[in-house]
Formats: C-alpha cells, structure tokens, sequence
C-alpha cells in the first residue's frame, strides 16, 4: 500500500521555550531540603578589558567526570534585586574530561552597598541571600541568607563569599594611569 502524497507540507510545533520570570510566580512541589547549588560572590579584574568586575558564581555541589557542563542561567536584575533563575545545564565542549562542578560566571561592573541576591529553581523554588559591597575597601559582605516565605520553598543553595578567588590589578597599574 502506497503512501498518500501530502498536499500540504505537516507543521511541526516549535519546542516551549522557557521563560525565566514564570519561574518566580510558581508554587514549588513539596520535597525535603537537598543543598544543590553553591553561589559564590568575589571580586575579578579583567586583565584584557583593565575593568574590576563583581562576579557571581553558580555551581552545582555534584562534580561530574564525564562531560564539563555550565549552569544555564537567566539574570532578571532589578534596582537593587538580582535574580538568577536556573534554567538547567548546558554541555561545554572540552576535550579533557575533568572532574568539575558544573559552573557559570555571571559579572557586574556597577555593584556597591547592598544587593538582595534570588537564586530561583524552575519549579518555583527560591533562596536569597544579602550582600553588601564596597569595592574601596575590597570587601563583600554576606550579611544574612534565607529562603523566603513561600509555599513549600525549601533550602536548596548556600551563598558564600570567596576571598580565596579574589583578583584586583597590580598596584604599578593604578599608577601608569
């Protein structure tokens, strides 16, 4: 049996794109506190660009071996309120496997005094955390972290500030200037 001649040509659906601001408004399933995420803050100079950036880092606590991934995440900032909604991982191409967290970088060039940090998971879930920045005496400071009030939220994420990854220019730099 012959297959019919199609007249028209089918549509095929486009796949649902997700949308990071959704995230906010939903109402997480029930389950236990699980600490998944570990969101850093430090400061990095950019050798290229000669530019102090504020940077967050988000990265998973299972480290893989496999394969290298990055966490896709979606930046909603506003005024003094950032959010980071985490929209899955991404693979990296990297020839070397290596045994990593899975990790993203995301900077800022303008933050000083107080930031309300939102780590947001796509079911609904989130966790804040509050910095305070000031970039003249080179110090972040996590002043208090949470999770909101909100149906079923649960801790997922723990905010740190990472000295140990700190960068600044080399002081004969200000100086050529």
């Amino acid at each position: 049996m012959p297959l019919r001649k199609l007249k028209d040509i089918p549509k095929i659906p486009k796949t649902r794109k997700k949308k990071g601001h959704v995230a906010l408004d939903a109402i997480p399933e029930k389950k236990p506190d699980k600490l998944e995420y570990v969101c850093k803050a430090f400061f990095q100079f950019d050798e290229k660009l000669k530019k102090q950036n504020y940077v967050f880092a988000v990265e998973t606590v299972v480290e893989f071996t496999s394969f290298a991934y990055e966490v896709s995440v979606e930046v909603i900032k506003e005024k003094n309120v950032i959010n980071f909604v985490l929209m899955g991982l991404k693979a990296k191409t990297n020839v070397v496997p290596q045994v990593l967290p899975a990790r993203t970088e995301i900077c800022f060039e303008d933050l000083f005094g107080d930031y309300i940090v939102n780590v947001v998971k796509q079911d609904g879930a989130i966790n804040t955390g509050e910095y305070h920045f000031n970039i003249y005496k080179k110090e972040i400071i996590l002043t208090k972290q949470y999770k909101p009030k909100k149906k079923n939220n649960r801790f997922f994420c723990e905010f740190v500030v990472a000295e140990d990854e700190f960068s600044f220019p080399e002081k004969n730099i200000l100086l050529s200037h």
